[in-house]
């Protein structure tokens, strides 16, 4: 049984050596035309689906991205609720208010005296998250800073040299003025 199917029908007497050798070549020489048959081109169909393909692993690409994207900023703003919700500091007494300049809109938040003079000389700040102010220390919003500027309410310096001929220069307005 060892045997291949060639030499068993030699010796069964149905073949001779002669077809066996020819049977061989032929065998070689089909397996060399097969290796230099060029591929045949690729239907409309197939050149069709490939790029339906390519296509749906683009969009597929995008909207990973997206979702990437969207789920970052969602870390984001749970850090910077975080952040606040932390380091807010309690307004309960407060009598005080404190206008500052939002959106080119005057805001007004209540505060206590000490508050309002921290907030004046920059060791607090305001951030604004969800439609509410809040005050928090000036290194917690450096922090949110990092993460979204937006938050943070800028705050306006005072102006060090006033203008060239301002008729008004010997009189200096302070910034804690109160109204």
């Amino acid at each position: 049984m060892g045997d291949s199917l060639q030499d068993q029908l030699i010796k069964a007497g149905l073949a001779d050596a002669s077809q066996v050798s020819k049977a061989r070549a032929g065998k070689k020489h089909r397996n060399s035309r097969k290796k230099g048959r060029r591929a045949a081109p690729p239907s409309d169909e197939a050149v069709a689906a490939r790029k339906a393909l390519a296509r749906k692993a683009a969009r597929d690409r995008e909207l990973n991205q997206a979702r990437t994207a969207k789920a970052e900023r969602k870390a984001k703003r749970a850090e910077i609720r975080q952040l606040i919700e932390q380091h807010r500091l309690p307004r309960d007494d407060a009598e005080v208010g404190y206008y500052f300049e939002e959106n080119r809109k005057i805001r007004k938040l209540f505060v206590t005296p000490t508050m309002h003079e921290q907030l004046v000389s920059g060791s607090l700040a305001i951030v604004k998250l969800d439609g509410r102010h809040d005050v928090v220390p000036s290194h917690v919003a450096e922090r949110i800073r990092e993460r979204d500027s937006a938050c943070i309410v800028p705050r306006k310096e005072s102006q060090s040299q006033p203008a060239g001929e301002d008729p008004y220069a010997d009189y200096k307005v302070p910034d804690d003025l109160m109204w």
